[in-house]
């Protein structure tokens, strides 16, 4: 039986694209196992559907901490414990979606010989993928943009999206959140850990913004406050199974610019206000999405800074403006959904 190991965490960013292609392998006949971190996100999400392989991992940090000393004996520790599974398992192949349990499992599959397929989300590589890519056959890139940062080295694949995203219904996300059809709906997405700049201007200024829309509030776990009530605001820690009539539901979306959730909004079609993470809180790569994706004519963006409710109301009404040209330039797009482009590369590297 063809075997494949799936590896990828710290955020459900580096674990719900595996979600697009989980059904499509196991079609195809693929054994599918997971390494992923002790405590991290990926095994909450992971381990109720697949068999799953913690090991030990450090995290890469571009900052000064006093665990920058020990951490790099997790990571050898990691690249013994991953070297060990994958020994065990001996997939024909592994497919990484990067973040820092990556790293050794990259390390310890180059070491037997095992082809190791990255995949980068964002338009510049982040920091697990710029290590292992010298151990690595393959990176498959979301945007074309990303060559430049990859000396050539990758396949422009677009990001893989979960089937069932494109299959909600919009009458079952207006029934989970209590609202009625004849308002427009607005989504905020502040992303897997909530957003708090995000949750601050939405909360502060609910009643103005109730006016105009219903709110479905997408705030992050941990984040949900139970004092803020309204009959046009519905707030979710974190959407799983609903998420997809959520999507449905709305008609125009407030988000975070990381790859996936863009990528997500860009599949659906769905008219959009990106504001992307700050340089203060990450290494930039979401203002280069969501610059790429205004370039294409996607979206609108406010930075963070220049995030508040003036802006956000003119942003808003600018988009419902000019709605039908970005829901035509989405659809135009083609590289909306890289599901089956990367499920080739995934075969093509079994095959040799």
């Amino acid at each position: 039986m063809k075997k494949i190991v799936l590896t990828g965490g710290g955020t459900a960013g580096h674990v719900n694209p595996h979600f697009a292609l989980i059904p499509h392998l196991q079609k195809s006949g693929w054994e599918i196992h997971y390494i992923g971190t002790h405590d991290g996100i990926e095994r909450e999400l992971i381990e109720p559907h697949l068999p799953y392989n913690p090991i030990s991992a450090g995290k890469l940090r571009r900052y000064f901490d006093v665990k920058n000393l020990s951490d790099p004996f997790r990571v050898l520790k990691g690249i013994a414990e991953a070297y060990r599974v994958l020994r065990r398992i001996r997939p024909r192949v592994v497919f990484s979606k990067g973040g820092f349990v990556s790293v050794p499992v990259t390390v310890a599959a180059w070491l037997l010989r095992i082809p190791v397929i990255l995949h980068e989300s964002d338009l510049t590589p982040g920091l697990a993928n710029k290590l292992s890519l010298p151990f690595a056959s393959e990176l498959c890139l979301t945007f074309p943009d990303s060559l430049k940062y990859v000396k050539g080295k990758g396949t422009v694949t677009g990001t893989p999206i979960r089937a069932e995203l494109l299959a909600g219904q919009k009458s079952e996300g207006l029934r989970l959140c209590g609202f009625a059809e004849d308002v427009p709906v607005l989504l905020v997405m502040g992303g897997s850990q909530g957003a708090g700049v995000f949750n601050q201007v939405i909360r502060e200024n609910l009643p103005v913004l109730a006016e105009r829309y219903q709110i479905i509030h997408l705030c992050g776990k941990g984040n949900l406050d139970q004092a803020v009530k309204h009959p046009r605001y519905c707030q979710v820690e974190y959407a799983k199974e609903e998420l997809a009539h959520l999507l449905a539901a709305a008609d125009y979306a407030l988000s975070r610019a990381g790859a996936n959730a863009i990528f997500e909004l860009l599949a659906l079609a769905k008219p959009h206000v990106l504001v992307p993470l700050s340089k203060k809180a990450s290494r930039g790569d979401q203002i280069l999405n969501a610059a790429s994706f205004a370039r294409q004519g996607f979206s609108l963006v406010i930075q963070e800074e220049e995030l508040n409710l003036q802006s956000l109301l003119d942003n808003l009404t600018r988009l419902e403006e000019n709605k039908e040209q970005f829901i035509a330039a989405m659809q135009a797009s083609q590289v909306k959904d890289g599901t089956q482009n990367v499920l080739r590369v995934i075969e093509q590297w079994q095959s040799k």
